[in-house]
């Protein structure tokens, strides 16, 4: 393969304003995560503790194999919303017994681990990532059932995550659920649904109502053992296929029950199991990103600190120069990578991008999407040469490969742009974001500037004068909105994404997504949809 050269200096007054830029925009990410770590609080936190109960990150701990890496999902769902950051759950990808399983872990020191749509949100989107990457799937749970406030929003799509669980287990992806105290009224299906059932005895309680609620319906006065303990549900209900004494010892029998999966990957293993890392500092990724999002950088430095052994053979580099493409390997695993060069893209960038992603199809490759595009180019001379046409072929292929995609927003994501990319709208398997990337239908000034032209025109239409004090004032208005509504941690807040990372963790996070992708078969498209020329 061809090594790439860097021509960075770290040195450099750009470089340095680059970095510390970055750094602040870590810095709001760390507080956002700190939130989320802290749970309900120090007082539910110290409570649940006294109660000789453990956290649910201190659980997901003992669960995965020692010093194994965990990647964090959504950590901070629900960010700016009326919910505590992180939605009451836990969920990422960890090892347990050498198989990588997705882990949901409720938090009952938020609100008793009440499902909220944040939370609901975020385990649906678990379910998924369970479901198309083959990752047997480890509940940890101790909920108190539906945020009742909320209840009108929750409700009828909770339905799926039910549905979602019966679904692995038809797919012959193993699920278990470790029940650590309540679960409650839908709650209860969580391990009803399950394929392996573990609880706790005098912890877990398990029913569609509680023991109020029994005697306001029916008027039978029971009590929560009775009713739903773990020793009913292991001797007389047959629910629990496990009894355990406590948290740990639950714990180590889910490890005992995954352990038994006999799991098997069915993706082809790594074509380097010892991979060279990169020829460059990651820490030096800080810098090379432009604090202006209108700057453009080379993706070609990223890759050189994220590719192995820094190799890359680029695919066209003379044709459609604001696209980078080509081949690489990633901790092993053979790539195809697009990464935007600048921030718009030509007719020729779209084309070269549909040749691509279709030889990637018939290679059997995963592609890696870097996202920093302003979207495509507009104006008379483009809409002439068939932008429209040579974007739809763009989107038509990435719309119907069937390699998995990773997808990386390392800037701007803008307009159809981020489509053609493999936003989220195009179920890229993984989504993640660096704190400095933004996403909108488009820049604040050039939305504030669209609106401002058309107030002009219809002002003008009206035979009115039109008023520059309000314009500027809507200008401004419009610009801040967007600004806060387009950034990182907002759009991670709405699961927009799968988790905003730090750039020097890049390779990292997607070397453990390509390790997951594997658990399921990897296999090109077969046929791609009518392409217009």
């Amino acid at each position: 393969m061809t090594r790439l050269e860097s021509a960075v200096d770290p040195a450099a007054p750009a470089f340095v304003a680059n970095r510390d830029a970055l750094r602040d925009r870590l810095a709001e990410l760390d507080a956002a995560l700190d939130q989320a770590r802290a749970g309900g609080g120090e007082k539910y936190v110290a409570r649940h503790h006294r109660r000789g109960k453990l956290l649910p990150r201190e659980r997901i701990e003992l669960l995965l194999d020692r010093d194994s890496p965990f990647l964090e999902l959504s950590p901070v769902a629900g960010y700016g919303s009326d919910f505590p950051v992180g939605a009451s759950v836990v969920t990422g990808i960890g090892v347990v017994e050498g198989v990588e399983c997705l882990i949901v872990a409720n938090d009952p020191t938020v609100r008793g681990g009440a499902v909220n749509p944040w939370s609901l949100a975020k385990t649906r989107r678990a379910g998924e990532i369970a479901l198309a990457n083959r990752l047997p799937m480890v509940n940890l749970v101790e909920s108190a059932g539906a945020d009742l406030p909320t209840q009108a929003e929750i409700f009828i799509p909770g339905g799926r995550v039910f549905r979602d669980l019966t679904r692995l287990s038809a797919a012959g992806i193993p699920t278990v659920s470790v029940v650590f105290g309540n679960a409650t009224a839908g709650g209860a299906y969580v391990p009803g649904m399950s394929d392996h059932v573990i609880m706790i005895r005098d912890r877990s309680q398990v029913y569609l109502a509680g023991p109020p609620l029994v005697k306001m319906a029916t008027g039978e006065v029971t009590d929560d053992e009775s009713l739903g303990g773990a020793a009913m549900h292991a001797g007389t209900s047959g629910l629990a296929d496990q009894l355990a004494e406590d948290e740990r010892d639950g714990i180590r029998l889910a490890r005992r029950c995954v352990r038994r999966f006999n799991w098997r990957k069915k993706g082809p293993p790594p074509r380097n199991p010892t991979p060279t890392p990169p020829r460059y500092d990651p820490e030096e990724l800080l810098g090379i990103v432009s604090a202006d999002l209108k700057v453009p950088f080379d993706p070609r430095e990223v890759l050189a600190r994220v590719l192995d052994g820094s190799e890359f053979d680029e695919f066209k580099p003379a044709y459609g120069t604001a696209l980078v493409t080509g081949w690489g390997e990633l901790h092993g695993y053979p790539v195809g990578v697009l990464a935007n060069a600048r921030g718009v893209l030509f007719s020729a960038e779209a084309q070269k991008a549909a040749q691509f992603i279709q030889l990637a199809n018939a290679a059997d490759t995963p592609l890696v999407f870097l996202q920093n595009t302003t979207g495509y180019m507009v104006g008379t001379e483009y809409e002439q040469r068939g932008i429209i046409k040579h974007g739809a072929l763009m989107i038509n292929a990435v719309a119907n490969s069937t390699v998995p995609h990773l997808t990386v927003n390392l800037g701007a994501s803008y307009g159809a742009g981020n489509y053609g990319m493999c936003g989220r709208a195009y179920e890229p398997r993984f989504l993640f974001t660096w704190p400095n990337a933004k996403s909108a239908v488009m820049g604040p000034a050039q939305l504030a500037g669209v609106l401002s032209i058309v107030a002009r025109q219809a002002a003008a239409a009206r035979g009115r004068d039109y008023d520059e004090d309000s314009d500027a004032a809507m200008r401004m208005m419009v610009e801040q909105q967007i600004e806060s509504q387009s950034g990182a941690l907002f759009l991670s807040g709405r699961l927009y994404d799968d988790g905003v990372i730090d750039p020097r963790d890049t390779r990292t996070v997607l070397g453990l997504c390509l390790s997951a992708i594997h658990n399921a078969p990897v296999k090109g498209a077969d046929g791609f949809g009518v392409f217009r020329m």
